[in-house]
C-alpha cells in the first residue's frame, strides 16, 4: 500500500473513531452496548471505504427514512453483489440474520433468495441513516419483499418504533392458494384467524367489513392520522379479548428477534394502544377459496398500522409510532 493510501486510511478511521466516541459521550446509555465490542452494523460501517461511505450513508433526516414499499432499494446503484467485498457481504448477512429469531433465520434467508426470482439484478441494497454521533443511527436492508431496520449502535433489539418495516413472499406461485403452502409468513394469518374465533357472533360480523382494505402504496400503508377506521374497536373487546389480541400480536411477531418483539409490545402496552386500535378482515375477493379463513386483515389506530394482505400473495407492513 502506498504511503498516501495509508494517510488517507488513517484520516478516515480517525474521523470514524471520533464519530463513535462522540456518540458514546453524548448518549451514555449506548456505552455498555458498544464498549466491549462493536455491534455488527457498526463493524460494517467501519469497514466502508471512502467511496462506499459517500454513496450509502444518508442524512439522519433523509426523506427515505420513513419510506416503505414492497420492492425498493435504498441505494439502487449500490447492490450487495457488486459494491461490497465478500467480507462485507458476510457481515450484512450476519446483520440480517441477527434481526430474526434463530428458528426463523433459515426461512428468512430462503425468502430473500427466493424473491430474487433467479436474477442477480434483484439483489438487495443496504444503507445507513445518520452517523455514529446520532442516537438514532440506523442500518437499513431493502429489496424485493424485504425492508428491515435496526439501531446501528447495538445488537440489542430496540423495537420497531418510528420507522416502518416490510415482509412478504410468494412461495409456490404468484397467486397463492388458500393454504399459502410454503410461505414463511402465513403462520401470522393462522394466528389472526385463531383470534377471530375468540370473538362472539356479533363481534365477528363487525370485524368482517364490506369494503376494501387500505390501498397498498407508500403513502397509505405508513402511519398517519386517519379517521373512519373499519372493523371492531379494541375498546369494545372484553378484557380477556384485549389480552388475547395482545398475545396474538406478540406471537405474530415471533419471526423477529426477541428483543425487538419485547420492546415493541412494551410500547403498545405502555401507550395503552389496544383500546385505540381497530381490527378488521376482508372477504369476497380477499378471501382465497371463499373458506372464511381470512387472508387479509388490518390492525390500525392513531399510533400503529399493521397491514397483512394475502391476495395474491402475502405482503405485510408494520409501522408503530415511537
Amino acid at each position: 500500500m502506498h504511503s498516501t493510501d495509508m494517510k488517507c486510511l488513517s484520516r478516515r478511521e480517525i474521523l470514524r473513531g471520533f464519530g463513535a466516541t462522540a456518540a458514546l459521550a453524548a448518549f451514555p446509555s449506548l456505552r455498555a452496548a458498544t464498549t466491549d465490542k462493536d455491534s455488527l452494523p457498526m463493524q460494517f460501517y467501519k469497514s466502508l471505504t471512502e467511496e462506499q461511505h459517500a454513496k450509502i450513508v444518508l442524512p439522519a433526516d433523509h426523506e427515505k427514512r420513513k419510506f416503505i414499499s414492497n420492492w425498493w432499494y435504498i441505494c439502487p446503484e449500490q447492490r450487495l453483489h457488486t459494491f461490497y467485498t465478500k467480507d462485507q457481504q458476510d457481515l450484512v448477512k450476519q446483520i440480517f440474520e441477527s434481526l430474526h429469531a434463530p428458528e426463523y433465520r433459515e426461512k428468512m434467508n430462503w425468502q430473500v433468495q427466493k424473491d430474487l426470482m433467479g436474477q442477480i439484478k434483484n439483489t438487495p441494497s443496504v444503507g445507513f441513516f445518520g452517523t455514529p454521533k446520532d442516537k438514532d443511527f440506523e442500518f437499513i436492508y431493502t429489496g424485493h419483499h424485504v425492508t428491515r431496520r435496526c439501531n446501528a449502535h447495538t445488537d440489542k433489539g430496540l423495537g420497531f418504533g418510528s420507522a416502518p418495516i416490510f415482509y412478504g413472499n410468494f412461495a409456490k406461485a404468484f397467486r397463492e392458494t388458500k393454504d399459502h403452502e410454503g410461505n414463511p409468513f402465513w403462520y401470522q394469518g393462522l394466528l389472526f384467524n385463531e383470534f377471530f374465533t375468540a370473538l362472539d357472533g356479533r363481534q365477528q360480523e363487525k370485524i368482517l367489513v364490506g369494503r376494501e382494505p387500505r390501498k397498498e402504496n407508500p403513502a397509505t400503508v405508513i402511519l398517519k392520522s386517519k379517521t373512519d377506521l373499519p372493523g371492531i374497536s379494541g375498546a369494545d373487546l372484553s378484557k380477556d379479548q384485549q389480552a388475547k389480541l395482545l398475545d396474538t400480536m406478540r406471537r405474530m411477531l415471533a419471526c423477529f428477534r426477541p428483543d425487538d418483539v419485547t420492546a415493541t409490545m412494551k410500547t403498545i402496552e405502555d401507550k395503552k394502544l389496544v383500546e385505540r386500535l381497530f381490527v378488521s378482515c376482508y372477504g369476497g375477493a380477499f378471501d382465497i377459496g371463499d373458506d372464511k379463513v381470512w387472508d387479509t386483515w388490518q390492525i390500525e389506530g392513531p399510533d400503529m398500522v399493521w397491514y397483512f394482505r394475502g391476495v395474491p400473495h402475502i405482503h405485510g407492513y408494520f409501522h408503530l409510532a415511537a
